[in-house]
């Protein structure tokens, strides 16, 4: 899926306003198999138009339309002939760019709330409920739609909950369609891309995989690439994705930076090496991290640290593979598992503020010696999954929880050392069998074990008094990490791993539930 523009003919993309929910409008727009890419409300119209979408959907945002300072849109969006779908926001901007009425009211809508569809028969409400619950979040309301536009519902509050203009396209509704509590939002929002639009639901994984191997072979031509392999499903994917298009090409390299999971070197050697025949190169570099990790207790720097080893250690794969056959084309490209969530975390793709340096993007040296192939770039990590699936890789590998690039590294809170990396394995490796033999696997999204390294609480271990460490499991559930809530886990099977752990693990004597939603908190610790 090249990221370069102009954009696909039949890209949708979601201009976000600074909404909470702008990257799950886009994975709803994809569930409806229409490619969809998002862009900062301050890119120039000129320079959406250029990108020839097939539709454009303007996001909710938390300003008012009416503030000082707040995003605005040019009137010439609107009259450029491209369908455009208004949310919350995005519906009060086109109402008043064009004409509408928008009033401060002091009459709050906030969460679950009644709409009432005065035309049934609508190009966005066919085939819905004339009373349908809907997710609202705002407090000024459209009193008056722009001319030519007909309101097609409304609340006990709000007079204009929806417009719709067919002649020219262009559709609004005040409320947010793309959350679950709003129970029609993905019908009305598919009405807006099948009928309002015209796109047809022609993207599939499929289409992923042919227009990445097409790119990546014209692309790379002859030459060779080196693949960073962690064990986890991105870097997994990207390899066999990128196999596909090069077949000997390309090498993969497993950095055994001594940061992995218990077992985890093992797993990938076998299971990996077995699924897919792809080559691969296996360096033993814990030292070199641990010691590049010494007295280092800032995530930033320990991120950043990680990150440039890596690099180090593939520029060191690199030269190795080019003495052992120095008649082959030289090894340029590094292959990289980056998503879509990684690239705006890191205040990429959005205009939305750095969150964190990822591993792929924050995290990578300026003197970069390689070129960068990016072929899960653009995607959330179900998507992933399926492409993975596509790619006939088994369902240990495809549906395994995600695993951080820079490994345990981020989950020690505090200067990273053998010691405490070995603590932490264990404590992990109990959770994880726990949470497999109680069935859980599928139900979270991951479960996170922290160490507070540079903190101990006092506690009672065989009649006696100790001074050890907490440990804490983070279970989330999650779509694609851009938000998450923490997991309901059966307080049996917490039972079991906080048992085990104190019992089974020197030195920790205590095990915490971390019940923080993301946002505010982040998945990771660190």
């Amino acid at each position: 899926m090249p990221s370069a523009s102009p954009a696909a003919p039949d890209t949708v993309l979601v201009v976000d306003f600074g909404a909470q929910y702008a990257q799950l409008i886009a994975r709803r727009v994809r569930e409806a198999r229409v490619y969809s890419e998002i862009v900062p409300s301050t890119m120039p119209v000129a320079e959406m138009l250029a990108k020839n979408p097939a539709a454009i959907i303007l996001s909710g945002g938390p300003s008012s339309v009416y503030a000082e300072g707040a995003p605005s849109v040019d009137r010439a969006l609107f009259e450029a002939g491209v369908p455009v779908f208004g949310m919350c926001y995005g519906f009060q901007l086109m109402a008043t760019t064009l004409g509408g009425t928008v009033d401060n009211t002091g009459a709050r809508e906030y969460g679950r709330t009644g709409l009432h569809v005065s035309r049934s028969g609508s190009t966005l409400f066919e085939g819905t409920p004339d009373e349908q619950p809907v997710w609202m979040s705002h407090g000024d309301a459209c009193s008056a739609a722009p001319e030519g536009f007909t309101v097609t519902a409304s609340t006990d509050v709000v007079p204009v909950a929806a417009f719709e203009n067919d002649e020219k396209k262009l559709y609004g509704v005040q409320y947010h369609p793309e959350v679950m509590h709003s129970t029609h939002g993905q019908q009305v929002l598919e009405h807006f891309l099948y009928r309002g639009a015209g796109i047809a639901p022609e993207w599939t994984m499929g289409n992923v995989i042919e227009e990445q191997v097409e790119a990546i072979r014209a692309k790379v031509g002859n030459r060779r690439a080196i693949c960073g392999l962690s064990g986890g499903v991105d870097s997994a994917v990207a390899a066999a994705l990128v196999q596909k298009a090069i077949g000997p090409q390309l090498t993969c390299v497993y950095v055994d930076h001594g940061l992995m999971r218990k077992g985890e070197t093992a797993q990938v050697e076998k299971d990996f090496v077995a699924a897919t025949g792809i080559k691969l190169r296996v360096v033993d570099a814990e030292k070199r991290f641990l010691d590049a990790l010494a007295g280092v207790s800032d995530p930033e720097q320990k991120r950043k640290i990680i990150g440039r080893e890596f690099i180090r250690v593939f520029e060191q794969a690199q030269a190795e593979i080019v003495a052992e056959a120095p008649g082959d084309q030289p090894v340029e490209f590094l292959v990289q598992g980056t998503l879509y969530p990684d690239v705006v975390e890191s205040g990429g793709g959005t205009g939305t503020a750095n969150i964190k340096s990822h591993h792929n993007v924050g995290g990578l040296p300026e003197d970069l010696e390689f070129t960068l192939i990016e072929p899960l770039r653009q995607l959330f990590k179900d998507e992933v999954r399926m492409v993975g699936a596509e790619l006939g890789l088994p369902e240990e590998i495809v549906h395994r929880q995600p695993f951080p690039g820079p490994g345990l590294g981020i989950r020690i809170v505090g200067e990273v050392t053998k010691d405490r990396l070995d603590l932490l394995r264990e404590a992990d490796a109990i959770a994880r069998e726990e949470l497999t033999a109680a069935g859980l696997d599928r139900d979270i999204w991951q479960c996170p074990v922290v160490l507070l390294a540079e903190v101990r609480s006092v506690g009672v271990q065989g009649d006696g008094r100790t001074y050890g460490h907490p440990v804490v499991l983070r279970p989330v559930s999650s779509e694609d990490a851009m938000t998450a809530d923490w997991s309901r886990l059966p307080y049996e099977t917490l039972a079991r791993i906080s048992t085990r752990i104190t019992n089974e693990v020197a030195e920790v004597n205590r095990v915490v539930l971390d019940v923080t939603s993301k946002p505010p908190g982040t998945i990771e610790w660190e």
